[in-house]
């Protein structure tokens, strides 16, 4: 249900099979950036396979209205894309890339 006129998003996330970026990332019909949402890095690199991540963690950060209005999003609708992202591209130890 609608209020006001509101539209939901349209949200198309899809993480490749080896985690560490986003195969398919479409918000409302525009090819989105993780990067707008926050920051993925491997946060554990001392214990880390060679060619692998010790511990990948996605990190959010605090909306902007450039990025609001890019996506054409509420501050709600980027929450729930911070958390599908945060979720996805937070994985841990891997060395899917060796």
């Amino acid at each position: 249900m609608c209020l006001r006129g509101e539209v939901k998003m349209n949200l198309e996330l899809k993480i490749y099979g080896a985690l560490c970026e986003t195969s398919t990332f479409v918000i409302n019909n525009i090819n989105a950036d993780h990067d707008d949402f926050g920051t993925k890095e491997d946060r554990d690199p001392e214990n880390a396979e060679d060619y692998g991540c010790g511990n990948m963690q996605f990190r959010g950060r605090a909306e902007t209205k450039e990025v609001l209005e890019k996506y054409s999003i509420s501050s709600a609708e980027y929450a729930d894309v911070v958390r599908e992202l945060e979720d996805g591209l937070s994985f841990g130890n891997c060395g899917l890339c060796v």
